[in-house]
């Protein structure tokens, strides 16, 4: 697939890559934006952006921040949700895009809904999938027990990042760490163990740092205080299998947000898009409404 890549300039120097399936020489309406989850990619997003070029559907991928090819890993504490909406603004504003339909997956349900939050007259419809606007730390894995871990995570960053670093980059060659994100993560017999090598490859690259620093994001994230003012047409999604935010969740966001219809995917994991793509696919096209 031939995509055209380029860098945004931030207002604090930062360079953000993103790269479309369309030139950027003209405006674009109905531009599909995929916002990806903590320390994930766009592979993520693989299967929806080939169904996309197929449809014709224009579509807008990006690295947020400190994220692979872009700038920031260096400036951790800047690397946020509300930076990272304005980062997109200033994308789409330069490539001026009109219509916006955001879908995020995960933490990109964060980095979604603070967008729609800052600019909500740019985004016609969004899609939510397997995300919270609760703290994370007291929904993930339907358990309190990563709250109790934290500070244990925090002092072995202090004391051992040497170590932490190296685990976190190699811990992905091992058979067994992948086997449980495999099984965990998603639905195991739908999805090749392949993607999940080239996953925890990618997870590797980033390091442990802006995973905890994106952890604590989600948990002060304050989505509660102004989703139910969020009037944009919505679809959320879930898996009734997800072993990493329950979805209830999804339920509860869906009675939250005013314009918001819910769809639960029979068998699907935290990662339904990727489980079980067509479906997927099928339930987008209609919420589109583009044919």
């Amino acid at each position: 697939m031939k995509l055209y890549s380029n860098f945004c300039k931030t207002q604090d120097n930062e360079q953000v890559f993103y790269a479309t399936n369309f030139p950027h020489h003209e405006e674009v309406e109905n531009l599909i934006v995929l916002n990806y989850g903590l320390v994930c990619n766009n592979d993520h997003w693989k299967m929806q952006t080939n169904h996309f070029k197929k449809k014709g559907y224009k579509f807008l991928i990006h690295d947020y921040r400190g994220h692979y090819q872009s700038s920031g890993k260096e400036n951790l504490k800047e690397i946020t949700f509300n930076n990272m909406a304005k980062d997109l603004h200033q994308i789409l504003s330069e490539i001026r895009a009109n219509n916006i339909i955001m879908l995020g997956h995960s933490m990109g349900v964060n980095v979604t809904l603070e967008y729609c939050h800052l600019f909500p007259n740019t985004v016609s419809k969004i899609v939510l999938i397997s995300g919270t606007i609760f703290p994370v730390q007291n929904v993930l894995m339907n358990t309190h027990l990563f709250s109790s871990l934290r500070p244990l995570f925090t002092k072995l960053l202090k004391s051992h990042p040497a170590f932490l670093e190296k685990f976190w980059k190699y811990g992905g060659w091992n058979a067994f760490v992948k086997t449980i994100l495999h099984v965990g993560g998603f639905n195991y017999k739908q999805v090749d163990s392949k993607f999940i090598e080239v996953y925890m490859n990618k997870l590797g690259e980033l390091g442990p740092h802006i995973f905890f620093q994106l952890i604590d994001e989600m948990q002060r994230h304050d989505a509660l205080s102004f989703v139910e003012e969020i009037q944009t047409k919505t679809l959320v999604v879930g898996g009734n299998k997800d072993k990493v935010i329950p979805n209830y969740l999804q339920r509860l966001l869906q009675q939250k947000i005013p314009n918001a219809e819910l769809y639960i995917i029979h068998d699907g994991s935290h990662v339904p898009q990727v489980d079980f793509p067509e479906i997927i696919n099928e339930r987008l096209d209609l919420f589109f409404e583009f044919q």
